[in-house]
């Protein structure tokens, strides 16, 4: 007995570390499908460990739990939604309640399971009296691409701003043109959040004057930077785009965001200052990624890393006294080797036409788009995701952070 209790506990460590790693994963430069893929599949074996369990499984999870158990509640919610167990529900939402943290690890679950699963409990969600529930509803319909029809206009006039936000969210992944009107009424909204998701959600349907609202947000680092920035470099007209980013890469303090917009930008004509910009350790891994976004050049397969990275450290360090807490943002990144992409580029510049724009060595443009969302990494997913958007602008966005077994039916 004492061993299959061990199992279980190991089952239920894994699962919590693993799908940490995956909502990680989903934004991470070094992933592609294949990779989220096989990390879907250890996810799921240890959740099978846990469901093969039964009720002991379940509270081995349910005893883990505690404020900041994301991984936890996470493993519980899916395995009481599969089992359709509402007494657990109940209690998980007594524990979401009072731990906000672990609302993440409840949207997280939502996402993960299939939408037959979950959707006998979202209209009892959407029709909460309390905005997390609602908040939750509207992610799982997001999440899923499932129109959650008159909630997301009724939440749009509603004033708490976490709901609005998501509905804002919500209405973008969706591309709900007929709420445009509703979600430009929030484009001076005192919440950052209402404020971004909205001129996301207008711009990704075409709204020029969003764009403008938008610029900001890519010039601030936070969680909305990388997005703003995708959005803005796929609809911006492309000479606002060039001029923008001249004007970005003259404040040092803005290298990091100069750099990705000229890889997302996509002109060969950057690439021998890419280059250039290679043999300076802050910026140097940014560089390559720009590169490899722009020319599909994989530095790894292609032997275009350096062998000896230079002794660059970005922080954090083990001194509490010391400001410099955050992780490295470049870490998984490959560190580029100058002499070496400078010879692979001058035996390939002939190959690209400058004035362009292109996605991974091919001219931007629907079908390659397409090929970045089924080869590209994730980064460069999240982009070919806005990109594609633009060609297709009345269907639903791509979903990026999908389970890959979706992503893949929907590439089918």
């Amino acid at each position: 007995m004492a061993s299959i209790s061990t199992m279980i506990e190991q089952h239920a460590e894994e699962a919590c570390f693993l799908i940490l790693l995956h909502d990680y994963a989903v934004r991470a430069p070094h992933y592609d499908l294949d990779d989220l893929g096989n990390l879907d599949e250890r996810i799921d074996a240890h959740l099978d460990g846990l469901r093969i369990a039964g009720p002991e499984g379940l509270e081995v999870l349910l005893a883990q739990l505690g404020p900041h158990s994301v991984g936890e509640l996470f493993a519980c919610v899916v395995l009481a939604f599969q089992s359709a167990n509402a007494k657990v529900l109940s209690r998980l939402s007594e524990q979401v309640r009072g731990a906000a943290e672990t609302e993440r690890g409840y949207l997280m679950a939502l996402g993960w399971l299939d939408w037959a699963c979950v959707s006998p409990w979202i209209d009892r969600m959407l029709a909460s009296s309390e905005p997390l529930f609602r908040r939750l509803g509207l992610a799982a319909c997001g999440m899923h691409r499932r129109d959650p029809g008159q909630a997301l206009p009724s939440e749009l006039a509603q004033a708490e701003p976490s709901v609005l936000a998501r509905a804002a969210r919500t209405a973008g992944e969706l591309r709900r043109r007929d709420l445009l009107p509703m979600l430009q009424a929030h484009r001076r909204h005192p919440d950052a959040g209402v404020r971004f998701w909205s001129q996301w959600a207008c711009a990704q349907m075409g709204d020029e004057q969003a764009l403008e609202s938008l610029r900001p947000f890519a010039e601030q680092p936070g969680e909305y930077q990388y997005r703003a920035l995708c959005v803005l470099l796929v609809w911006q007209p492309r000479d606002l785009s060039i001029a923008w980013i001249r004007q970005v890469l003259q404040n040092p303090a803005q290298q990091r965001i100069g750099l990705q917009a000229l890889g997302l930008l996509g002109d060969p004509v950057s690439v021998p200052w890419l280059i250039q910009q290679m043999s300076e350790p802050p910026c140097a891994r940014l560089a390559g990624e720009a590169f490899s976004l722009i020319t599909g050049a994989d530095l790894g397969l292609l032997d275009l890393e350096r062998r000896d990275p230079p002794d660059f450290d970005a922080g954090p360090n083990d001194d509490p006294a010391d400001p410099q807490v955050a992780m490295d943002p470049d870490e998984d990144l490959p560190w580029p080797d100058p002499p070496s992409v400078a010879a692979w580029w001058q035996a390939h510049e002939s190959e690209f036409q400058p004035g362009i724009g292109y996605t991974l060595g091919l001219p931007q443009s629907e079908n390659s788009y397409r090929k970045a969302l089924v080869h590209g990494q994730q980064r460069q997913r999240l982009a070919a995701a806005c990109g594609i958007a633009r060609y297709r602008p009345t269907e639903v966005l791509f979903p990026t952070s999908a389970p890959a077994r979706r992503q893949r039916q929907l590439l089918r």
